[in-house]
C-alpha cells in the first residue's frame, strides 16, 4: 500500500534528525524513486527539503552513488544554518515549547504560531531566519505546523488551541499520578475478502497474490471495523474488530475489553481512567449513547472515567492515528485482507522498534443502530461536567 502524506512526515521527522547531510540526501532519493511517479515533491513537502536538493538526490542514486564519508556532494553549498549559527535549534524550540504544554515528549506535539511569526521572534533576538528555515527545522524537530496557508482544519473553533492545552495538560495530570490516560478512535473500515491492498511486499518472482480485479463489497463478508484503544504511556493498544456498525456501545466495548485483557493488570491500583477521543463519530461529544455506556462501564469496573475530546475538526493530531493505525496500515500493506482472522493476526503481529504493542481481537456481537436516548437516561448519568468548555470535557462517577 503507498504511504500517506502522514506516513512519509513521520517517516522523515523521525529518520532525519540522526542523519548527516549526505545521509538526508540519499533517504530522500531512495525515497522519492520508490514511490515513482510524483515522487520527488511527495518528499519535498514531506521532508522538508527543498525540491532542488531532492531532485539532485535522485540524479545521485540514479548514478549510483559510492560508499564515502564525505557528507556535501561536490560544491555541496554552504553549512546548514543550525551550524552556522549555534543556539539557533534551542531558541526556536523554547519559542513553540509553551504552546505544547509539556516536554519535547509531550503527548499532544503542535504549535499554532505562525511559522512567519516565529521567524520574526527569531530575527529579533539576532538569528538569520525564514519562514521557510523555521518550517523546515520545526518538521525535522517533530513539530506540526499550522502556517497560515493551512491554518483551517474543518471547524475552526475559536478555543481550539485552548482546548488543545486543556487535554495535553490533562493527560499529563493522569501521568503523573500513574492512573491511565488512553487515546480512541475507529480506523478506516476495510473491504474482507481477496481485494487489492495498496502497497507491496516480496513474494516469488513472477508469483504475485492474484485478487479480485473489483472492489464490490461481499455481503456475506462484509467490512471490519477495528476500533482502537492506545495506552498514551506506554505504547500498546487494542483493537477491537467489529463487523456489524461502529456505534457508542461497539466503541465502549472495545474499551471495556482493553481495561479487562490490558488495562486492569497495567493499572491494579487505578482509581480513574481518562479518555481521549474525537469529537465526531461513535465517540463523539454530542453522542448520547456513548455517555450512557461509558456510565454503565464506570460503574462495572468501578473507575471514575474522564473524557476529553479534541475540538472539531483537530482528529488528524489524535495519538492514536499515528501511535498505532499508521503503523497497522504499514503492516498489512500489499496483502489481501482475505478474512477476519487475518486482519486480527495482522494487526496483533504490528510491532515498532520502539517497543508497540497491540493486541487484537474479533467482536461478533450485533451492534443496534440508531439507538435513540431519552432526556431521561441522559440526566440519569452521573455526569459532571468540567468548568472549562464542560460540552468537551467532563467526567462520569462510579456509582
Amino acid at each position: 500500500m503507498e504511504a500517506t502524506a502522514e506516513e512519509l512526515e513521520w517517516f522523515f521527522a523521525t529518520v532525519l534528525p540522526h542523519m548527516n547531510e549526505r545521509q538526508r540526501r540519499v533517504v530522500a532519493g531512495a525515497t522519492a524513486l520508490m514511490i515513482g511517479h510524483g515522487g520527488k515533491a511527495r518528499v519535498a513537502e514531506a521532508s522538508g527539503l527543498s525540491r532542488n536538493t531532492v531532485i539532485r538526490a535522485t540524479g545521485e542514486i540514479s548514478a549510483g552513488l559510492e560508499v564515502t564519508d564525505r557528507q556535501r556532494g561536490p560544491g555541496g553549498g554552504d553549512k546548514p544554518a543550525i551550524d552556522k549559527q549555534p543556539g539557533l535549534l534551542e531558541a526556536l524550540d523554547e519559542l513553540v515549547h509553551p504552546d505544547t504544554r509539556g516536554n519535547p515528549m509531550s503527548f499532544v506535539r503542535w504549535t499554532s504560531k505562525s511559522t512567519y511569526e516565529l521567524a520574526d521572534e527569531l530575527t529579533r533576538q539576532g538569528f538569520q531566519v525564514s519562514a521557510e528555515l523555521v518550517r523546515r527545522l520545526l518538521h525535522q524537530m517533530g513539530y506540526s505546523l499550522q502556517a497560515p496557508s493551512k491554518q483551517k482544519e474543518g471547524t475552526d473553533h475559536p478555543d481550539r488551541d485552548s482546548q488543545f492545552k486543556y487535554l495535553n495538560a490533562t493527560i499529563a495530570g493522569f501521568a503523573e499520578t500513574g492512573e491511565p490516560a488512553v487515546s480512541v478512535d475507529t480506523k478506516k473500515k476495510e473491504l474482507v475478502g481477496e481485494y487489492h491492498n495498496n502497497g507491496r511486499e516480496w513474494q516469488p518472482k513472477g508469483e504475485p497474490v492474484e485478487v479480485l480485479d473489483h472492489d464490490f463489497v461481499n455481503p456475506e463478508m462484509g467490512k471490519a471495523v477495528p476500533y482502537g484503544v492506545y495506552d498514551l504511556s506506554n505504547d500498546e493498544g487494542w483493537v477491537s474488530v467489529g463487523d456489524n456498525a461502529d456505534t457508542a456501545a461497539f466503541a465502549v466495548e472495545s474499551i471495556r475489553r482493553w481495561w479487562q485483557h490490558m488495562g486492569a493488570e497495567r493499572f491494579p491500583a487505578a482509581k480513574r481512567l481518562l479518555i481521549t477521543a474525537d469529537a465526531g463519530g461513535s465517540n463523539g461529544y454530542r453522542i448520547r449513547a456513548f455517555k450512557v455506556e461509558l456510565a454503565k462501564l464506570a460503574a462495572e469496573i468501578g473507575l471514575e472515567i474522564t473524557v476529553c475530546h479534541y475540538p472539531p475538526g483537530t482528529s488528524k493530531w489524535n495519538k492514536i492515528e499515528h501511535r498505532m493505525f499508521s503503523f497497522i496500515s504499514m503492516n498489512w500493506r500489499g496483502r489481501p485482507l482475505t478474512s477476519y482472522r487475518t486482519i486480527v493476526e495482522l494487526i496483533s503481529t504490528t510491532t515498532t522498534r520502539k517497543g508497540l504493542r497491540v493486541r487484537a481481537e474479533r467482536d461478533t456481537t450485533g451492534y443496534r443502530t440508531q439507538v435513540r436516548i431519552s432526556d431521561t437516561e441522559l440526566a440519569a448519568v452521573p455526569l459532571r461536567r468540567h468548568e472549562f468548555h464542560g460540552d468537551w470535557n467532563y467526567t462520569i462517577d462510579a456509582t
